[in-house]
C-alpha cells in the first residue's frame, strides 16, 4: 500500500550556512536546523565475529556526550585527506583493523539509513566482514583511545544490557547490527 506523508511547507525554501566546523556543518532550511558532515563518505558500522564466534566492540570516551561508549568498530569514510572519494567498503576494512587490530579476507556491504533522521544528513553503512585474524593491538589512531572487547556471540545482547547498567551509552544501533548478525540471509546482496 502506497503512503504518502506531507510534505512540510518550507522544505523548498534555500539552505543557509549557521556555522561551519572543521567536521560539522550546521544548516537551516525554513524552520529546520541539522548538521552535516564535512566529509561526503558517510560512516560504516562494520559487523565483526572472530572465528571463536566472538562478537567486536568497542569502548571509548565520547567528548559529546560526556560518557564511555560502547560501539561495534565504526568510522567515517573518506575522512582522510588523501581519499575523499574513499569506497564504503575500503573504509570499514581500514577502520576494523585500526580500531580493532583484526584484517579481514572478506567484507560486504549490509545495510545504509540515516544515522538521525531529523538531525543530520550524514547517512550509516552497516558492512559484514568475515574471515576475520589478528594482525595488530587495534586501540585507533594517535587521536583515540580504544579498548576492544570480544564478546560470545551467544551473549552479546546481555552482555551490552549489563554495561548499560554500569553506567556505559550503548548505541541502539548495535541492536540492529546484532540481528544483521544472527540474519545475514535477510540482507546480504
Amino acid at each position: 500500500m502506497p503512503h504518502a506523508s506531507t510534505i512540510p511547507d518550507d522544505v523548498h525554501l534555500d539552505e543557509q550556512t549557521l556555522h561551519r566546523g572543521k567536521w560539522l556543518t550546521l544548516k537551516q532550511r525554513g524552520r529546520w536546523e541539522y548538521v552535516e558532515r564535512n566529509t561526503t563518505g558517510g560512516a560504516v558500522i562494520i559487523l565483526a565475529v572472530t572465528p571463536d564466534d566472538k562478537v567486536l566492540f568497542v569502548e571509548q570516551y565520547r567528548v559529546s556526550i560526556l560518557k564511555n561508549t560502547i560501539e561495534m568498530p565504526a568510522g567515517l569514510v573518506g575522512d582522510l585527506a588523501d581519499a575523499a572519494d574513499e569506497d564504503v567498503l575500503v573504509a570499514a576494512r581500514r577502520e576494523l583493523e585500526e580500531e580493532t587490530g583484526y584484517a579481514c579476507d572478506d567484507i560486504r556491504f549490509v545495510h545504509e539509513g540515516p544515522s538521525s533522521a531529523g538531525m543530520s544528513t550524514e547517512m550509516i553503512a552497516f558492512a559484514r566482514a568475515t574471515g576475520l585474524r589478528r594482525v595488530g593491538a587495534g586501540g585507533g589512531d594517535e587521536t583515540e583511545n580504544i579498548i576492544v572487547h570480544e564478546v560470545p556471540r551467544a551473549e552479546a545482547g546481555r552482555w551490552l544490557f549489563d554495561r548499560a547498567a554500569e553506567g556505559f551509552s550503548i548505541d541502539p544501533k548495535l541492536f540492529a547490527g546484532l540481528w544483521f548478525i544472527e540474519h545475514p540471509e535477510a540482507h546480504e546482496r
